[in-house]
């Protein structure tokens, strides 16, 4: 097994135990994973700028959260048929290995809203393509992703849900002090996961 494809086994157990969090049965529930891909692409396309009447500056570390926000629902369809997680991974890093775009960022934006649309599908090879155009390489969509689906968890587990959690940290969001931590530690590390986790620990006993 190369290491992407353990990288993204690791997504896939980490997005299991996400969607945990949000229905125990959530693998049954019918949810509508192709839907929150499309909106999402829309709101890259907002943050990339696509308004002709006026000056837009594309905020492209905005447009990244997006595709990992995206990759999170697209991880889930792939997992609602129960195959293994070495399966679901190794087809999705075939996939990441043939990347598809069009000449123009925002047209690829609109193929993965169109495709996702007309399919149901989970197109793999266009988020490849979209990286490609953003200069994104994979090690940083895997440092990204655990960073933010840690970031869901820790907020899960300090009471996101029944609205206790504390999202300002003396004067700043949680998402900041992540970035903070993601630049300090080692996304190689087979501690990975549980550093981000302890650092968002460490940070919010004193708030």
């Amino acid at each position: 097994m190369n290491e992407k494809t353990a990288k993204l086994i690791t997504m896939l157990q980490l997005q299991t135990e996400m969607n945990g969090w949000v229905h125990e049965d959530w693998a049954n529930k019918g949810f509508e994973w192709y839907r929150a891909i499309w909106i999402e692409a829309s709101e890259m396309l907002e943050h990339y700028g696509w308004k002709w009447w006026k000056h837009q500056q594309p905020d492209l570390a905005q447009v990244k959260l997006e595709v990992i926000d995206i990759v999170h629902f697209m991880l889930s369809q792939e997992l609602t048929d129960g195959r293994p997680h070495a399966d679901i991974a190794h087809e999705i890093a075939v996939a990441l290995e043939t990347p598809r775009a069009t000449d123009d960022l925002k047209n690829t934006i609109e193929l993965l809203a169109l495709e996702t649309l007309q399919n149901k599908c989970a197109p793999f090879d266009i988020i490849a393509g979209l990286m490609q155009q953003l200069d994104m390489e994979f090690d940083e969509l895997y440092e990204r992703y655990v960073g933010k689906n840690v970031l869901n968890i820790f907020r899960q587990d300090n009471g996101y849900k029944t609205g206790e959690y504390i999202k300002q940290w003396n004067g700043r969001e949680d998402n900041e002090y992540l970035e903070d931590i993601l630049a300090e530690l080692n996304v190689n590390s087979g501690s990975y996961r549980e550093d981000v986790y302890a650092s968002l620990a460490s940070r919010y006993s004193g708030v």
